[in-house]
């Protein structure tokens, strides 16, 4: 038997076997302590030496409330990924194994790799349109990129979307793949109705050295930038100083901050109706854009969401609630699922990543939509 997760995004620890052919694994943690979650390694062995993997700290993850209803996803070329049995019991995530010939896959999430990333910039880098620029080196080799496209006149609107703060939620990452492409599609009219009045700024993985290294939360130094925005570092959170600056250079009309939600089975957003400063303006925007959103995507609902309490729903270290503070303008944080979603249930892929494209690629209609009063 041979467990491996020395590979970009990969993370597990084996910790032993048991009689009953169990292969016993544990989560390896962010640098900052408690944050644990994200996991992916490829295993082989011999037929019917193995049959389930349980990883034995499930209990002490950040969101142990997300594993009950979960299914883990399972490849035999690390490309295509489907659900496979897994029960979730006294701290311990169970999932049941089969083996094929040649090495499989298991993941929290199917990964966004760094061949994805290749072909997306690729891809954007091929249209005269665009232009596709390193905001700053975080990391020996990890870039921090920024794709943008649309009207250069002076009073465009100006358009920013942030991804993957947090590099174990991968949803992000295969969101703006799909949003960008079709941006960038010439026969699209709702993409140039679009491009024509506003400047899109695109980045695709703001987390790049934390999504090598396959943390939950953190870049390599340890910090949650979804918690800088408020005062950000080139020691400790470079990523959020260059993109805010970017920003302030810039101005913003509308963001969004594009995340993966562990526990709840639903795709939503997350506003700043709580903030102090939140304006009439603001309201009315984030009303149209949701409801136009639903119209949209039938994936997108309003009834299931954060509940009014939540600290981060005024906590101005969030980059929604900074933007959404500083700018006056629509800013939301978009939630999608890890496991199903349960208003469209699919059993047997779940959410996964071609979904999250979808819903990327479905929000032009939205912003479409705001675009007039932004």
């Amino acid at each position: 038997m041979q467990v491996n997760a020395n590979f970009y995004g990969g993370n597990i620890e084996v910790v032993g076997t048991t009689p009953e052919k169990d292969v016993l694994l544990e989560i390896r943690p962010d640098p900052t302590p408690g944050f644990r979650q994200w996991w992916y390694f490829s295993i082989s062995s011999a037929p019917d030496e193995i049959k389930r993997l349980v990883i034995t700290n499930a209990e002490q993850t950040l969101v142990p409330m997300g594993w009950p209803g979960y299914q883990a996803f399972r490849s035999l070329d690390n490309a295509t990924w489907s659900r496979v049995p897994t029960s979730y019991a006294e701290g311990r995530l169970v999932i049941e194994h089969s083996q094929d010939a040649g090495p499989a896959w298991y993941a929290y999430f199917p990964p966004y790799l760094e061949a994805h990333r290749d072909r997306l910039l690729a891809f954007c880098r091929a249209d005269a349109r665009v232009s596709v620029s390193a905001l700053a080196q975080v990391g020996p080799d990890d870039a921090l990129d920024l794709v943008e496209i649309g009207s250069e006149a002076p009073d465009a609107l100006h358009v920013w979307a942030v991804c993957r703060q947090h590099p174990g939620e991968v949803q992000a990452n295969w969101w703006a793949d799909g949003f960008l492409r079709r941006l960038l599609d010439p026969a699209d009219a709702d993409a140039l109705s679009v491009l024509r009045r506003a400047r899109l700024h695109v980045v695709p993985n703001m987390n790049p050295d934390g999504s090598a290294l396959g943390n939950l939360r953190t870049n390599a130094s340890g910090a949650n930038l979804n918690r800088e925005w408020m005062a950000p570092s080139l020691e400790r959170s470079p990523e959020v100083f260059h993109v805010r600056a970017a920003m302030h250079a810039s101005g913003v009309n509308a963001f969004l901050d594009i995340h993966g939600d562990e526990a709840l089975p639903y795709v939503f957003i997350d506003g700043c109706e709580r903030l102090v400063s939140f304006t009439p303006k603001q309201d009315a925007l984030q009303r149209a854009f949701g409801a136009a959103f639903r119209q949209a995507s039938p994936d997108f609902q309003q009834v299931h969401g954060y509940p009014d309490d939540k600290d981060t729903k005024v906590n101005l270290t969030l980059a929604s609630k900074y933007v959404g503070h500083a700018f006056g303008c629509l800013a939301l944080t978009l939630e999608m699922p890890f496991k199903d979603n349960a208003d469209l249930p699919d059993p047997e892929v779940g959410w996964n990543g071609e979904r999250s494209k979808r819903l990327g690629a479905a929000v032009l209609e939205p912003l479409l939509a705001v675009l007039p009063e932004l």
